[in-house]
């Protein structure tokens, strides 16, 4: 496998408030399941030899189209999942303590969420499970389904950029887009091909 095509999942009703999601099981609204569809009809012949999701409701779901359209049996791999905001799970940055909003803003790497996982540990984690999903199917390229924040944090990896750049240097990833990193043997991200490209009709990356 030489590239990867990381979809974001599509969108869910915690989107609008912008409430950090992580770990927490939350289902596609509506347009999330359009969205899901339209990466579905993207995904459909383009020759993708595996799918993998995170085993999170939302990517599992929008995973499930595109399995439809492509035929691929997916894999969902809890190394995939979103990073876990600890105590901020289900609120908005302005629900939280001011101080410990300021500090995360500041440096969300030294300071993340109270509670919560180590994004320089969640880029082990995810690296490991691309790994894996190399090792299943060395040749070829896949479409995996995972999180807004964990993606940016392996781009900014492959990149060198430092973690804790992540939320300036790549401030947006709309549900569904795509982000394609080209891998090294071993399953490490080790350039950036394409970066929060959105689906649709006849796009090619």
């Amino acid at each position: 496998m030489r590239t990867v095509a990381l979809a974001r999942h599509g969108r869910t009703a915690w989107h609008a408030p912008n409430r950090y999601t992580g770990r927490s099981d939350i289902e596609l609204d509506g347009a999330g399941v359009r969205q899901a569809e339209a990466l579905a009809r993207w995904a459909a012949g383009r020759g993708f030899a595996a799918l993998a999701s995170s085993d999170l409701r939302r990517a599992v779901d929008t995973a499930a189209a595109a399995a439809a359209a492509t035929g691929l049996v997916p894999t969902a791999d809890p190394r995939l999942r979103e990073l876990d905001f600890g105590s901020a799970e289900g609120h908005t940055l302005a629900d939280l303590d001011p101080a410990v909003a300021e500090r995360f803003v500041r440096d969300p790497v030294t300071h993340h969420f109270p509670g919560g996982e180590h994004p320089a540990r969640a880029v082990e984690r995810f690296h490991a499970g691309l790994a894996a999903l190399i090792e299943r199917v060395p040749d070829g390229s896949a479409l995996v389904v995972a999180h807004s924040t964990i993606i940016r944090l392996v781009v900014c990896a492959a990149l060198g950029l430092p973690l804790a750049e992540y939320r300036r240097r790549l401030p947006v990833l709309e549900p569904t887009a795509v982000t394609t990193l080209r891998l090294s043997d071993e399953g490490v991200p080790a350039a950036l091909l394409a970066y929060n490209v959105p689906v649709s009709e006849g796009w090619q990356p």
